[in-house]
């Protein structure tokens, strides 16, 4: 995506005072952060260098230079590997292989009884999920194209509702994503998602500006379910490598809460699900 790596180094720069970096800092700025000429001097390159990097002209920038970037901006290992995929992005294959959720990933699926399980890509679109998931998000009775989690949350208004947290999920999806475009950018139909939501979403649009990039590993979800009230799931992910890497996301309800309970009865009051049967999704 054009401009995503000046826009990442131009919004990491405006997070870090010149004192922090032991740099006087005189006077007004017109921006906030570290100048263009601060950050090549402690990364140890040529200003020139550096504006090049910054507007995309670098194809051939080194590990040592990108280190040394990181390492002046301050980045975390989720940022550290997002400029590297920005910097030097991968040449697109002659042809995209769809993502393919294995039949064994849907027997892994199905044995999570308790556990509301499903497999996401790189689009964070839903491929494959278990009973429970379907009991809690009704995934089964969904066309396909309405199984968006990025397309949910900022054009369907009921997503506010069904989240308590919104602002914090919001974010949380915006920075999976961008970190998703940063490591696939040859793929079109994650391009063509970012304009989608950017088009039709304010919201998106501010926060997609803001660049942040985040790798969403554990943590926990509250969702306000309209049958079974409030429901309070820690999730853990995992990632499946296939003829493209997927994502494994369960919540893990506690044993014995009630989130469990109320859980295990709403999928006694929901008729069996239809899981997909594994097979190639666009």
């Amino acid at each position: 995506m054009d401009g995503d790596l000046g826009d990442f180094l131009r919004s990491r720069r405006a997070r870090i005072r010149p004192e922090e970096v032991g740099l006087p800092s005189y006077g007004r700025r017109r921006v906030p952060g570290l100048r263009r000429e601060e950050v090549a001097q402690l990364a140890g390159v040529s200003v020139d260098y550096y504006i090049r990097l910054e507007q995309g002209r670098g194809p051939s920038v080194s590990d040592t230079v990108l280190d040394a970037v990181a390492r002046v901006l301050r980045l975390d290992e989720t940022e550290h590997a997002y400029l590297h995929a920005v910097a030097r992005p991968r040449k697109p294959s002659a042809r995209s292989a769809a993502p393919r959720v294995r039949p064994g990933v849907q027997v892994l699926l199905d044995s999570m009884e308790r556990a509301p399980a499903f497999v996401l890509d790189a689009r964070m679109d839903v491929l494959a999920w278990n009973a429970a998931a379907d009991a809690v998000f009704a995934y089964g009775s969904m066309p396909a194209d309405a199984r968006s989690i990025p397309r949910h949350i900022f054009l369907d208004p009921a997503a506010r509702d069904l989240y308590p947290d919104w602002p914090a999920v919001a974010v949380q999806c915006v920075a999976h994503l961008r970190m998703m475009a940063g490591h696939h950018q040859s793929d079109r139909a994650l391009t063509s998602l970012v304009g989608e939501l950017a088009l039709k979403s304010d919201h998106f649009r501010r926060l997609w500006a803001d660049h942040p990039v985040r790798e969403c590993t554990y943590g926990t979800k509250r969702i306000n379910h309209p049958v079974a009230g409030l429901l309070t799931f820690p999730y853990e992910t995992l990632t499946i490598q296939s003829n493209t890497p997927l994502t494994l996301l369960v919540y893990t309800p506690q044993p014995g809460s009630e989130t469990a309970e109320r859980l295990a009865l709403l999928a006694s009051w929901t008729s069996p699900a239809t899981v997909p049967e594994p097979t190639e999704h666009a």
